[in-house]
């Protein structure tokens, strides 16, 4: 085994992989770029070194800079964790060439399944069932065009270099198939530099399942069943969960056969995993092979209790795999979503900034958290917004589905927007929990899992808020309302007004709604706004749990964040409530009122479209950012007079920083 191994990566795998390295008592080297300096991966690791800018390609690709902090520092291994050089053939071959151990498959391995057309040939030499299609190297348009019509519609256009959903194009249609390859082959030459396509046979309603494969360098190569990732949104995986709810014994056993296969057929030593679509028949065709670990391999090892980063570690040093086939079994359902710094009301844009506050839930035998972050941590512009990895397991589907509620209930995050709201919508939606979500689900309706209109709930969510911070106060003060020596009565938003009464501002987005409150000991008649006055009794809150009776029947809520902030959770769904002080109030109608457009995020300014004097119309594009490796256009948001547009382009601004500003 080796002495010490160098991470070349960040986050939550370069924790995880430190992790393993620790229990097996392996020193770990960090690496980080000027972004990443106070990160978490740094303070865990024995050791840590700088080797450039924030931005991936003055830092984490740099394999130069990589392998020099490996040379000086006596790294015995580099783990490649994924992402960055994970899968870059040309860096494992300068690992080798240094005398270093690269933890992953051969560059050979890798160059085989470099290109998603030489890899179908090669699955389809070794015997492995792959979508009928055209992987051909004449790329001339009557070419594919004849192969179109020979393969039918629906069909899908693939860059055949790249991945990550960029250069793919459903074609139902021959009159729409110029069309579609144009824009096909323009984006995959401007994502990837090279515009050579394959096309396939589109499946409808796909599920894709994937198996996780495992090689060494004495002959062995087995699998470790599979894990089902159809949740899916703009091809980027969601939810993932193993054993897949859709699979009999016979198909699980045909597709582990297959994959063992696949891996043969390239000599593949380490972790890997071959991606398979399956029809709704059951028919399942081969995709492509991740060549490293993936991001949901917490799932493969709660249901077989194996580490899988051990299990790459002593492969990578010449030892053989630690178990033979026939002695890997399945226990029990896990189930994996990952929390994110995104808006899902807004498109999913990516979110950045400090992680003012961050409660995840406690790991036990049941839950276990993958985070590459602590509260107080920055969530970068430069990097993957990933805040941690939620993963549960329990003895059946329906067992890990309400683990995994209950861990998501548990969640509290401030400071950038997150996904959390979603998520809890997602493992309650009919399509995840009968087992029916296929790929296209999310995409078919990007709306379905919005945010409910449930006014009932929504009114008790606020009755709730307001009984908390009334038991809060009178546990912290003693106090009863209306005693003018109590902070009820400071100009805070609480006011006493004679006799039991008491009166706060509650804001809900939006909406800044009076508050009305009438008893007290756990008592009182409440009045939110314009709603009906609610007849609160019997109230009490233990910790993060608050009962109480109202309106003839007893409910009961989780509460979470602070003195000022609170979150609320019924059970379904969470709301985010805040108490103002009188000057909040204020200084939130005026952001209301003015006619700003501010950087909903840090980012570089790359296109000015209008100048301050311009007469603008509602929507028209303005400028554009460039923020978390993707473009936002900034449009007016009605007919005006473009009074000021204090930036240019290359500038670099923070969030919310005025952009520009209507008459």
């Amino acid at each position: 085994m080796f002495d010490s191994v160098l991470i070349a990566n960040r986050g939550e795998i370069a924790c995880r992989v430190i992790r393993t390295c620790r229990r097996l008592g392996i020193r770990t080297i960090a690496v980080y770029s000027e972004a990443d300096a106070q990160a978490l991966h740094v303070r865990m690791a024995d050791e840590a070194w700088p080797i450039g800018g924030p931005r991936p390609q003055d830092s984490y690709l740099r394999g130069d800079a990589i392998l020099a902090v490996a040379r000086e520092r006596g790294a015995q291994a580099i783990h490649p964790g994924y992402g960055f050089l994970s899968e870059n053939a040309d860096f494992a071959d300068a690992v080798d060439a240094a005398g270093i151990r690269f933890i992953g498959p051969s560059a050979a391995s890798m160059r085989k399944m470099g290109s998603k057309a030489g890899a179908k040939d090669l699955m389809a030499a070794a015997g492995v069932p792959v979508v009928p299609g055209y992987t051909g190297e004449d790329q001339s348009g009557a070419t594919l065009a004849r192969e179109a019509q020979r393969i039918g519609f629906p069909l899908m256009i693939k860059a055949a270099h790249g991945g990550g959903g960029k250069g793919m194009r459903i074609v139902r249609a021959a009159d729409e198939f110029a069309a579609a390859l144009e824009s096909c082959q323009r984006e995959a030459a401007n994502a990837f530099g090279r515009d050579r396509v394959l096309l396939e046979r589109y499946i409808e309603q796909p599920r894709h399942i994937e198996i996780q494969v495992f090689g060494d360098h004495v002959g062995n190569t087995i699998h470790l069943f599979e894990r089902e990732c159809s949740a899916q949104r703009r091809y980027q995986k969601v939810l993932e969960e193993s054993p897949s709810p859709f699979l009999t014994d016979d198909l699980r056993t045909r597709m582990g056969e297959a994959a063992v296969l696949a891996a043969r057929a390239i000599g593949y030593a380490n972790a890997g995993t071959v991606e398979f679509i399956v029809d709704p028949a059951g028919a399942f065709y081969f995709m492509e092979i991740n060549t490293r670990l993936q991001v949901e391999h917490p799932v493969t090892e709660l249901v077989t209790g194996l580490d899988l980063v051990e299990w790459q570690l002593r492969v990578a040093a010449g030892e053989p795999l630690p178990m033979a086939q026939d002695a890997i079994t399945q226990q029990g359902h896990a189930i994996e979503v990952r929390l994110y710094a995104e808006d899902p009301d807004a498109g999913f844009l990516p979110g950045s900034g400090a992680l003012t506050r961050l409660r995840l839930p406690d790991a036990d035998a049941h839950v276990r958290v993958d985070s590459g972050v602590v509260e107080g941590d920055t969530v970068t512009i430069f990097y993957d917004p990933m805040i941690a990895k939620l993963i549960v397991h329990d003895a059946d589907r329906p067992r890990a589905l309400a683990r995994l509620r209950e861990a998501l209930a548990a969640c509290e995050i401030e400071g950038p927007k997150s996904n959390v709201g979603f998520l809890e919508r997602l493992v309650r939606d009919p399509a995840v929990v009968d087992a029916t979500i296929d790929t296209g689900y999310l995409d078919r309706q990007p709306d379905a899992l919005r945010q409910p209109e449930r006014p009932q709930a929504m009114a008790m969510q606020r009755v709730a808020a307001v009984v908390a911070e009334l038991l809060a106060l009178e546990q912290a003060t003693g106090a009863q309302p209306g005693d003018p020596h109590s902070p009820w009565s400071a100009g805070d938003g609480w006011h006493g007004a004679g006799g039991a009464a008491t009166r706060l501002r509650l804001s809900d987005g939006d909406d800044v709604l009076d508050v009305h409150a009438s008893g007290r000991g756990g008592r009182w008649t409440i009045t939110v706004g314009d709603a009906a006055p609610v007849d609160v009794t019997a109230a009490r809150r233990e910790g993060d749990r608050l009962w109480l009776q109202a309106d003839g029947s007893a409910r009961a809520f989780r509460i979470g964040g602070d003195r000022d902030h609170l979150l609320i959770h019924d059970g379904d769904s969470r709301r985010a409530l805040r108490f103002l002080r009188r000057e909040q109030r204020a200084a939130g109608a005026a952001a209301g009122s003015d006619s700003r457009l501010r950087a909903p995020m840090p980012g570089r300014i790359v296109v000015v479209r209008a100048a301050a004097g311009d007469a603008v119309t509602a929507g028209q594009e303005l400028l554009v950012m460039e923020a978390m490796k993707m473009e936002i256009s900034i449009k007016a948001p009605r007919d005006g007079e473009l009074a000021e547009l204090p930036v240019t382009e290359g500038e670099f601004v923070e969030a919310d920083a005025t952009l520009a500003r209507l008459a």
